[in-house]
């Protein structure tokens, strides 16, 4: 493991491209191991309507899919909506414990009370989705103007601006969490910081989803083959093995998207602000 002091954060200068990434993988190597407990526990949570619904003898509910069809008519089940509002938060909080653990790591503070301030900004989080979200469908209103095969072409068309808005809200997380700033405050923030820089952040996000994809690929090659040896074509041997996996996924790919965008964050922060970065840094030493 890096030592947390050794990892240059926040970097008092701007970084290239192969820069973020080695930093990516130094927060990634530096902070996996004591987020692995907060990065479960959010995969985790996010199965809960999956595991009421084997547990009623139901197939899985299937996420916003399953919500949706618990929301009609005689389908209605009060439980089922209560279970997915509570996955839904605590998949929040943890991933948002996440972040801020590492942070806190190498930052070269004291960690602890993630959780904490995870439930205490879910309302701030909350917020700033909402208005992450309906950036990104504003790019699709004129699909809504034409008909036909034309309204895909056009929905296609949109991919592009509806990109370059997420790529610009990419921080905004961030700063919310690490800085406790509002939902809108964050909002700005992340596109003052981004700005002028889409390009950089596609390239690094494009390799880091690379990698995520390299990890998914091997775990699930190595996962098929235990539950292959282990099961032997038991169903519920099988259904465990997959459980693990989509946990095992979930625990060690989470840090590795926090650390991609904190990494990223601490660049552009250098870039943008490197005089005010500089006296911040000099103050608390």
């Amino acid at each position: 493991m890096v030592p947390m002091a050794k990892i240059p954060y926040p970097p008092k200068r701007p970084l290239s491209v192969g820069e973020i990434l080695d930093l990516t993988f130094q927060i990634y190597r530096a902070t996996l191991i004591r987020c692995l407990v907060f990065s479960a526990l959010g995969v985790l949570a996010g199965q809960l309507t999956d595991i009421y619904s084997l547990a009623k003898g139901q197939r899985m509910g299937g996420g916003w899919q399953g919500f949706l069809q618990a929301l009609q008519g005689q389908q209605a089940d009060p439980t089922y909506r209560i279970l997915f509002l509570v996955q839904a938060i605590l998949t929040i909080v943890f991933s948002a414990a996440v972040l801020l653990r590492q942070h806190a790591l190498i930052a070269d503070r004291a960690a602890g009370g993630e959780v904490a301030v995870g439930l205490r900004r879910t309302p701030a989080m909350i917020g700033l989705g909402i208005l992450v979200f309906l950036s990104a469908v504003l790019c699709f209103l004129p699909a809504l103007a034409v008909g036909g095969l034309t309204r895909y072409a056009v929905l296609l068309l949109m991919l592009i601006p509806a990109s370059y808005v997420l790529v610009g809200l990419s921080c905004s997380y961030v700063v919310l969490l690490i800085e406790g700033a509002g939902p809108l405050a964050s909002y700005v923030r992340s596109w003052r910081l981004t700005a002028g820089s889409f390009w950089r952040l596609s390239l690094i996000y494009t390799v880091g989803l690379i990698v995520l994809l390299v990890m998914i690929i091997v775990v699930s090659i190595v996962a098929g083959f235990l539950a292959g040896v282990i099961g032997r074509g038991d169903v519920v041997l099988t259904a465990a093995a997959t459980t693990v996996t989509v946990i095992a996924l979930g625990a060690i790919t989470t840090p590795f998207q926090t650390a991609i965008v904190l990494a990223a964050f601490g660049d552009l922060t250098a870039r943008k602000e490197g005089a005010d970065l500089e006296q911040r840094i000099s103050a608390t030493v």
